[in-house]
């Protein structure tokens, strides 16, 4: 099967990144974080497995590369501060296994899909973005960046821009919101493993 990204951009809202850049080393780690992500998915998609079978795969190197509680924070929005720690514990792991089976389903299989990581690597005041291209032989090549942050450790990935514009956490805390302040964690937790269980039929 083709590479579902294109859809899947469809269905996110658009964010506008309209602030000044500062150029950084192409030997920026934060771009290293990314070109290690880049690699782990074209294997993965070069191995021949199931869905199950690389969103495992993929799961290692998320948890390395994903700022997964940053991101989960942010989605959930004010009612985090509210929710209790074992809340949080399985809301990050239930995102975690979603950010898996996302990227599993979006990512399926290999048809000389290519990843360039631009070495111009833009600052956001703290943050970076390190900007990518996916070409691929059934359309035009789709723009992905990635916001990094530094997390006293290796840079990790915050959020991620689809076709430069549009933002994962500010389309899930939108998807999220409903859910969160009719159930709170746990109606999350619950929403999350069952859109997880879709993405991995």
């Amino acid at each position: 099967m083709a590479t579902k990204v294109s859809a899947a951009c469809a269905l996110m809202a658009s964010v506008v990144l309209g602030m000044a850049a500062t150029a950084a080393r192409a030997d920026d780690p934060a771009a290293g974080q990314v070109q290690k992500f880049d690699a782990a998915l074209l294997e993965t998609m070069k191995a021949g497995l199931g869905a199950e079978g690389r969103a495992h795969r993929l799961t290692p190197t998320i948890e390395q590369t994903f700022d997964i509680p940053a991101m989960i924070r942010f989605a959930v929005g004010p009612a985090w501060t509210g929710m209790s720690e074992a809340d949080h514990t399985a809301l990050a792991a239930a995102f975690e296994r979603y950010t898996a089976a996302s990227y599993a389903h979006n990512f399926d299989s290999y048809s000389g899909q290519k990843f360039t990581v631009d070495p111009n690597v833009d600052s956001r005041g703290v943050d970076k973005l390190v900007k990518t291209q996916l070409a691929s032989g059934d359309g035009a090549p789709v723009s992905i960046v990635y916001r990094m942050r530094d997390t006293s450790g290796p840079w990790k990935i915050i959020d991620v821009y689809y076709q430069g514009t549009i933002s994962q956490l500010t389309t899930s805390r939108s998807d999220f919101a409903a859910t969160v302040a009719s159930g709170g964690a746990k109606a999350l937790v619950a929403h999350l493993d069952a859109q997880t269980a879709k993405l991995l039929k």
